[in-house]
């Protein structure tokens, strides 16, 4: 008949250590989902600072060879707002990207580049701030 001293998991056992797995492979999936969310937010910030980087390179090698920079900033001379201002360049764009230049200030101009893209649905920017003489 039935051997009393054989062991063996109960139906509640089973269920119980059956929750536990689930929450904890849960709990790793959404980590691991988490983290793939901050890498793309981090690559997209350091693209959005690639391209500011770039627009004030622009603006420094043109500052030298020109005079009256501080209006060709006003003017909207680095000012990104097409898809073709990026392919010219050979720069894939973020998702939405513009990028917006301002200069103010006399003698040494105050220099301010601006990128704005959508992260994740959500509006993101990062401003960068120099002065160079007129």
């Amino acid at each position: 008949m039935f051997n009393k001293n054989k062991k063996a998991f109960s139906l509640i056992e089973i269920l119980l250590a059956t929750v536990v797995l689930v929450v904890a492979l849960g709990s790793i999936v959404i980590g691991f989902i988490a983290c793939f969310i901050l890498n793309e937010s981090s690559r997209n910030l350091t693209i959005a600072t690639t391209h500011a980087q770039y627009v004030l390179e622009e603006i420094k090698d043109s500052a030298m060879a020109r005079e009256d920079i501080k209006s060709q900033i006003n003017n909207g001379n680095w000012d990104w707002e097409e898809e073709t201002d990026f392919t010219t360049r050979g720069i894939n764009r973020l998702n939405n990207e513009t990028i917006d230049t301002e200069a103010e200030g006399g003698g040494l101009v105050n220099v301010t580049v601006t990128v704005y893209w959508k992260n994740r649905g959500r509006d993101t920017n990062i401003t960068f701030y120099t002065q160079m003489f007129e």
